[in-house]
């Protein structure tokens, strides 16, 4: 996958805004990585801010609907993880800035 393909679908995730932070994925750093295969199957891998997350189907929904804009891909999966462990390091500095968070 080249880096403009890799770059536009990152962007694409940056629309799935976690409801109860109000912040995108991509800047909360849950995604830790996304891949195109030959067939047009996107993986997403990301995880949660914490185990049990009520919304995580809510979020799994919003990312395949985001990556169906992408004429690329044909369907995606996402591969929920749990190591390494979400911390608030992750997070890009726009996120902590919106959320209060001392860098």
């Amino acid at each position: 996958m080249d880096q403009a393909l890799e770059e536009n679908l990152m962007g694409a995730l940056e629309n799935v805004i976690d409801p109860e932070l109000g912040i995108d994925i991509v800047n909360l750093g849950l995604v830790y990585g996304v891949d195109l295969d030959d067939e047009g199957i996107a993986t997403v891998t990301m995880t949660l801010t914490a185990m049990g997350c009520p919304l995580a189907g809510h979020i799994e929904q919003d990312v395949k609907r985001v990556m169906e804009d992408i004429p690329e891909v044909r369907d995606t999966e996402v591969n929920i993880v749990w190591n390494p462990p979400w911390s608030k390091d992750r997070m890009s500095r726009y996120a902590k800035i919106a959320l209060g968070i001392p860098d």
